[in-house]
């Protein structure tokens, strides 16, 4: 059985804010962004390691692909993969506990 991807409400926060602010210069690009931030996440399930180790953490099953200038960051679970953050890829990760 294949994982499945989820969002957690801070990711789903993320890409909002993302879409809100690019939107003020470009709709188009905007939808854009988010729509290619939200294929890369459906596929996921497929290659599930094709994202770096998150090099702030270290820790193998927390990963990251970039998409354009923003870094999306996920859990590896054994039965699902958990899109944790979408931050612009100059951003370093804050000890927030939101990645534990």
């Amino acid at each position: 059985m294949a994982r499945q991807v989820e969002w957690s409400p801070e990711a789903l926060e993320d890409l909002e804010l993302i879409a809100e602010y690019i939107e003020r210069d470009s709709p188009f690009y905007a939808s854009a962004v988010v729509s290619k931030l939200v294929d890369t996440a459906r596929g996921l399930p497929d290659l599930p390691e094709m994202g770096r180790v998150v090099p702030e953490l270290g820790v193998v099953f927390l990963r990251e692909c970039f998409v354009y200038s923003y870094r999306l960051i996920y859990r590896v679970d054994p039965e699902r993969i958990l899109v944790l953050a979408v931050i612009h890829g100059k951003r370093l990760l804050e000890n927030t506990g939101r990645f534990d």
